[in-house]
């Protein structure tokens, strides 16, 4: 005759088991949500922004005659370092619901081309991860802008690890809070390490050609 142990002991086992498939399975659903489906998700936001830009760009209204609401497309934004088919719309504003489709401009900063910090953020894992590889810029990479208006094209100056209190790095000078901007500059902001918080990695950039619509893309731009 077996005893009561003997006879709990397998359907604890059971359950336990059960419970790690289960657990297992939640886990496998949630990282193909996280690396698969929110990319996908980002890819298809960014295929109608992109859309909803050309129009705008039709219209030939200068960039900041245009009233925009979070979300709405701002610019274009291409970074060969990144690879040659990197191109991302760039969206007004930076809460997470808008990060999560394209990398957002800080709304209080400069917009391409005007004096000021021009400040733009994006996700460097999941949800079509923009800046994933943004590690990689080094001093005198290229950074394309292109506006409603114009090309803006800026070079990468310097790039440094930060605190993610360090707010004056979206000051018209960047890390200089009260000082008087009077270059035409870019901050592209970032989470670090890649697939955690605690810091953020800034580069910063410096404009140096400016062109119309009507004079083409710079040579390096992907069409």
């Amino acid at each position: 005759m077996s005893s009561p142990v003997s006879s709990v002991v397998p359907t604890v086992l059971r359950v336990f088991a059960e419970l790690l498939l289960t657990a297992g399975a939640l886990l496998a659903a949630l990282a193909f949500y996280l690396l698969v489906w929110t990319n996908v998700q980002a890819a298809a936001a960014q295929d109608d922004l992109l859309q909803e830009f050309r129009s705008q760009q039709q219209k030939n209204q200068p960039a900041g005659d245009v009233q925009r609401e979070t979300g709405d497309g701002l610019n274009v934004l291409q970074i060969p370092r990144l690879g040659d088919d990197w191109k991302w719309v760039v969206v007004e504003g930076v809460d997470i619901k808008t990060l999560n489709k394209a990398p957002g401009h800080f709304p209080d900063t400069a917009l391409p081309g005007q004096v000021g910090n021009y400040a733009v953020a994006g996700h460097r894992a999941t949800h079509g991860e923009p800046f994933a590889n943004l590690d990689r810029l080094v001093e005198g990479d290229k950074i394309y802008v292109e506006a409603p208006d114009g090309w803006f094209t800026y070079q990468v100056t310097w790039s440094r690890i930060i605190a993610p209190t360090h707010t004056e790095i979206l000051a018209p000078v960047a890390g200089k809070p009260g000082e008087k901007a009077k270059a035409r500059t870019m901050t592209l902001v970032t989470c670090h390490p890649r697939w955690g918080s605690s810091e953020r990695l800034v580069v910063g950039a410096q404009l140096v050609e400016e062109r119309s619509l009507a004079a083409g893309p710079p040579e390096e731009v992907a069409d």
